[in-house]
C-alpha cells in the first residue's frame, strides 16, 4: 500500500518566467494542484521537501496530504488554509543536473476510486533462464488499475522464478493487493521466456589467396 506523506505549500499569485525564477531562487518549486473543487491552484513547495519525498519513493505514484497555507492575495485569488489529498502526477526535472523544476498534483477523494498506472517489476530469475539459457522478455511495464487512494500500491512485484522456457505470464495471472482491480486487458502478456537463440554455423570461406593457389596447382 502506498504511503501517505505530508507536504506543505503556499499559494503562488505571481505569473511569468521572472516570478518562477524568484520562486526557485529562494529554494522553492512552482507547482499546480489540479482537480480541486475551486479549480486549478498555483502553489509553491520547498524543493528540499519534494526531493526528500521522491528519494524515498519506490514507484512513481505518491499520495500526499498537500497542506496549503492561507494567502493574503487579492480577494479574487485569496484562499483559506486547506488540506487536499493529492497524487503527485508529474515531476519535471532539469535535463542536466536533475533538479526539480515543476510539480503537478492531482486532487483525489478518499472515498472515490481512481485509475492509475502502476509499474510492474519482475522479482527473481526465471527457471528457464537460469537452467535452460532461455531469453526473458517483459512486454508490459505498467498496469492500469482502479482503487481507492488508500489502497494504491507503489509498485506491483511479480515472482518469475517458476517461469520455464515457453511459459508466458499474462495480466490475468498478476496477483493484486486487496481493494485493487486491474482494468488492463487480461489477455496481454507481461513476461515470457523464449527459446535461447542458437547461432548458426557456416562453412568457413577460403581466402582469395588460398583459392588462387589451389587453382594454380590444378594447372601443373
Amino acid at each position: 500500500m502506498i504511503k501517505q506523506l505530508v507536504l506543505s505549500a503556499t499559494p503562488r499569485g505571481e505569473r511569468g518566467r521572472n516570478a518562477v525564477r524568484r520562486v526557485r531562487a529562494r529554494g522553492g518549486v512552482p507547482a499546480v494542484l489540479y482537480g480541486a473543487n475551486d479549480g486549478a491552484r498555483s502553489v509553491e513547495v520547498e524543493c528540499c521537501e519534494v526531493e526528500r519525498i521522491l528519494a524515498h519513493a519506490v514507484g512513481e505514484n505518491l499520495l500526499v496530504e498537500l497542506r496549503i497555507a492561507s494567502s493574503n492575495l487579492s480577494s479574487s485569488e485569496g484562499y483559506e488554509a486547506v488540506s487536499r489529498l493529492s497524487l503527485i502526477q508529474e515531476v519535471q526535472h532539469h535535463p542536466v543536473n536533475g533538479e526539480v523544476l515543476h510539480v503537478d498534483f492531482r486532487a483525489v477523494s478518499a472515498t472515490s476510486k481512481i485509475e492509475v498506472e502502476i509499474p510492474l517489476e519482475a522479482v527473481g530469475e526465471a527457471k528457464g533462464v537460469k537452467a535452460g539459457g532461455g531469453l526473458f522478455e517483459q512486454s508490459l511495464r505498467v498496469l492500469l488499475v482502479e482503487c481507492l487512494p488508500q489502497h494504491l500500491p507503489e509498485i506491483i512485484q511479480v515472482d518469475v522464478t517458476a517461469l520455464d522456457i515457453g511459459d508466458t505470464y499474462h495480466v490475468r495471472d498478476v496477483v493484486l493487493p486487496e481493494g485493487v482491480r486491474s482494468i488492463t486487458d487480461s489477455e496481454l502478456a507481461v513476461f515470457r521466456v523464449s527459446e535461447p537463440v542458437v547461432p548458426q554455423t557456416s562453412e568457413p570461406t577460403p581466402s582469395p589467396e588460398l583459392v588462387t593457389k589451389e587453382k594454380g596447382r590444378g594447372l601443373l
